[in-house]
Parts: C-alpha cells; structure tokens; sequence
C-alpha cells in the first residue's frame, strides 16, 4: 500500500497527467465543500450530474454535441499557447467561423459533398484572417496578441449583428439570418427523423431512438480529426517545430534562421482558423442559423479552460472537451434534483484551473508536507 501511494505521489510531482489528475480531484473536493457549506448533500448533487450524463443515451449524445465546439476552441488556444502565444480570441474567431459558415450555407447552391466542405473551409479561412490580423499587429507593431484579441473579438460580436440586420441575409424582426440549406447540413437523419418512417423507429429502438431525438451530427469527427491535426503539425512538422522554438526562445529561434515575424502570423492564423471551424461545425451541425447577441457565447473563453486542463496538447483538448461538456449539460441537472445551483460547476472547474495554474505549490506542498508513508 505503502509503495501505490508513494507511487501515486510520484506521479503528481513528476508527471503532467499526474498534476493535471490531482487538480481535478482537488476541483470536485472544492465544489463538495461549497455544497455542503451552502446546505446541499454533495453526493446527492454529483450523483445527479453522473445520472444527467449517463442515465440515458440521449442525455450521452447531448454530452458529445456540448463538447465538440468546446475540444475546438481548446485546440485553438492550445496551439497558440504551445507556440508562446495567448490567443484569448477564439471567442471571435468562432463568432466570425459561424456567420461565414452561416452566409456560405445559406446563399451558395451546391451539392452536399461541396458544399459541407465549402462551408467549413471557408469559415476556417475567414477565422485565419481574422487571428492573422492579431498576428500580424504583434509582429509589426509589438501589440500584444492579448490586447489585439480582446478587441477583435467586440468587432466580430457587433458584425454579426449587423449583418443579421441585413435584409437578404436575415429574417426581419427576429434577429436571426436564414437558415442553412440542407446541403451544407452535417446533421444525421435531420429530415427523416420527422418522417412517419422516421418517428416509428424512434418510438420502436430504445437506444438509438434515444439517440435520435438529439441533434447528432457529425460534427465530432472533424473535432477528432483536428485534435490529430495539431497533435502532428506540431510534433512531427517542421513547421510545428519552427512554432515551437519561437515560443519557448523568439531571440534563439531568430538566430537560428526562422522568421519569427512569420510564425508569430502563422501561429495565430492556424489558432484563428481552428476556432472558425468551430463556429462552422456548430452552425452546420446544430443550429443551422446565426442570431443577434446580446454578449458572446463563451465558447472561446471556454476554451482557454478546455486548454490548460488539456496541458495545450491535442489528445489532452479532447480529454477536458469532453470532461467540460460533461459538466456543463450533467451540471444543468443538480438544480432540478438537488435545489443546488449550477453554478457549482463553475466553481468547480475554476478551482481545477486554478489548481493547474500552480504547478509548482502542489509540487512544493507535497515533497515537502503530506507525506504518504
């Protein structure tokens, strides 16, 4: 016993997985203690967020569906962060990625095996601008990304509202554009799900039934395919090496022959456009339409979360997507079952973001206190 936690505590002190494992630990500990100071039995309340995800297949898919724009936005931030970059911007990133995905799918006439790739492309490039832009600022003119970022992402919010307001694109007096074609739809079995073949097997299948009657797409397997993507750009390209070098030293990377200019624009710009896709695949897969808002989404400030309990890393951004969606659609229960505000989860990732933000507290602490004999 003795050596499984010296084992364990091994693992927390030397190992990334290991810090990241404990912080979140500490994290669901911390939202315990707000409950049950607050007068709430926290076992009752987790268990409530545990049934809310997997008491029902349908309660799994709206899991996935939550958490695919949320690994997205964490690959977003994650690049960038990998690349000595803080890309606080995803939020209009994604903002911009869904109303070109959205004018794209609404106004161009294509088949579907164009159209779907047409529509993700171009929001993906319209988003590289737009992170090129901050890129670009920080390269010529020294402003910080975070800055630049910051005020790009108010632009793209009060864009998106005008062009609503506009009169071929949206639907006046509602605030919101039109919606999609069903060619630029990456949704399964929307259409036939209202037929009366459709509604039969959904009333006759208890597990795919249950499925069906969220909106399931496909939208998870571009998210799959993207976390490889970074994982690879940035492991095995030389490229992701040129990225690499110039965030851990810009001076050494310079002097080595690497344009750090053209990295610092290249960084943001694949960040930008990672960000787009997700906006893209959110208005292709769940939406189908983009409205007017009255403050962001969140979506990319949820990202930096996804990010740094991901340890800005591919495999890890779809870890903590999934772990966040998780947590975000099971903690809307706790309210109905337990009277317990879901404002816990916020609490509880925060406290995860901050534990990770420490690294070195944690790893002081346990060499030097808590000793497991």
């Amino acid at each position: 016993m003795k050596k499984v936690f010296f084992s364990l505590k091994e693992a927390v002190i030397n190992g990334a997985a290991g810090l990241t494992i404990f912080s979140i630990l500490l994290g669901f500990i911390v939202g315990a203690v707000v409950l049950l100071l607050a007068g709430f039995n926290p076992i009752e309340a987790y268990g409530a967020i545990i049934r809310g995800i997997f008491s029902k297949p349908k309660y799994m898919s709206y899991v996935v569906i939550y958490s695919t724009p949320l690994i997205m936005t964490g690959l977003s931030v994650a690049f960038a962060l990998r690349t000595g970059l803080f890309n606080i911007g995803a939020e209009g990133q994604f903002i911009v990625g869904s109303l070109t995905a959205a004018m794209v799918g609404y106004f161009v006439h294509l088949p579907m095996m164009l159209h779907v790739p047409l529509c993700i492309l171009s929001a993906m490039a319209v988003s590289a601008a737009w992170g090129g832009i901050a890129g670009f600022i920080k390269a010529r003119h020294g402003v910080h990304e975070v800055i630049s970022t910051i005020m790009l992402n108010w632009i793209a919010l009060y864009l998106l509202n005008w062009a609503v307001t506009i009169q071929s694109f949206g639907q006046r007096g509602t605030g919101k554009s039109h919606m999609i074609q069903q060619t630029a739809r990456i949704d399964l079995f929307g259409q036939w799900k209202i037929t009366p073949e459709g509604i039969d097997f959904i009333r006759s299948h208890k597990i795919l039934g249950d499925i069906l009657k969220s909106p399931v797409n496909t939208g998870i397997i571009f998210a799959l395919v993207f976390a490889f993507l970074v994982w690879f750009i940035l492991n095995r390209t030389t490229l992701g090496y040129e990225l690499r070098a110039v965030g851990f030293n810009p001076h050494t990377a310079e002097c080595s022959g690497i344009n750090v200019n053209r990295s610092i624009i290249t960084s943001m710009s694949i960040a930008g456009a990672l960000a787009g896709a997700a906006g893209g695949l959110q208005v292709l897969g769940v939406s189908y339409r983009v409205a007017k808002l009255a403050a962001m989404e969140g979506y990319g400030f949820d990202g930096i979360a996804v990010s740094l309990i991901g340890n800005n890393t591919g495999p890890g951004s779809v870890f903590a997507g999934f772990l966040f969606g998780g947590l975000k659609y099971g903690g809307s229960k706790i309210q109905d079952a337990v009277g317990a505000p879901t404002e816990v989860i916020n609490i509880v990732v925060g406290t995860i973001i901050l534990f990770i933000a420490m690294p070195k507290l944690i790893q002081l602490l346990l060499r030097r206190g808590g000793r497991w004999k």
